[in-house]
């Protein structure tokens, strides 16, 4: 029932992106809005820590919805998922329900689990050089389950892999489904960074 982990070493990494990163995103097709939140690009120091390699599946969260009869996601028939979507990723759920379900892990385990800062999911995500993409800093439709891919609905986690893996062999970082952080989004804290 844990799931399968990435070491992420201590060190710096380029979080955010670029003025010319973001022109060329959004020429790729990614929202104005949200790539311009993540502007500027700055360099963050983090400690070692560890992520795990697959977003949860159905039937990752289906333990911790029988083991505590927690209310089961919209879309679920009492605690069956969705059928032939047991190796899908988790959908419909909310804050709470992750930091929920990494609590009972934590309970169940033994060790501590808990969702990633923004940051510590960033730098999994797109490496050291904070690539644009977790493959590179050019957009391909074959490495994520993206609208390009028209598959419609979400895809098998590790699907894409490992073509469209992260630096670090973190798998589905783009693409399928949007994952919670620890902490809340603040569209101004990157301007906090502006002199940095």
């Amino acid at each position: 029932f844990e799931p399968q982990l990435v070491r992420i070493p201590a060190g710096k990494f380029l979080m955010g992106t670029t003025k010319e990163q973001a022109e060329k995103a959004i020429k790729d097709g990614m929202d104005k809005d949200w790539i311009q939140n993540e502007q500027p690009q700055h360099p963050v120091e983090l400690s070692e820590y560890f992520i795990g390699k697959y977003p949860i599946t159905n039937r990752e969260y289906q333990a911790f919805i029988k083991d505590t009869k927690y209310k089961p996601p919209q879309g679920w028939d009492g605690d069956q998922f969705p059928s032939e979507k047991g190796g899908h990723p988790v959908v419909n759920v909310s804050w709470e329900d992750a930091t929920s379900y990494c609590k009972w892990l934590s309970e169940k385990s033994g060790k501590s689990y808990r969702l990633p800062a923004e940051a510590e999911w960033e730098k999994a995500a797109r490496g050291e050089k904070g690539l644009v993409y977790p493959w590179s800093d050019e957009f391909d439709p074959k490495k994520a389950n993206t609208d390009e891919a028209k598959i419609g609905d979400t895809s098998e986690v590790g699907q894409f892999s490992p073509q469209g893996d992260s630096p670090y062999g973190c798998v589905d970082m783009a693409g399928n489904v949007w994952e919670w952080c620890a902490d809340w989004f603040d569209a101004k804290e990157y301007k906090k960074h502006k002199d940095a």
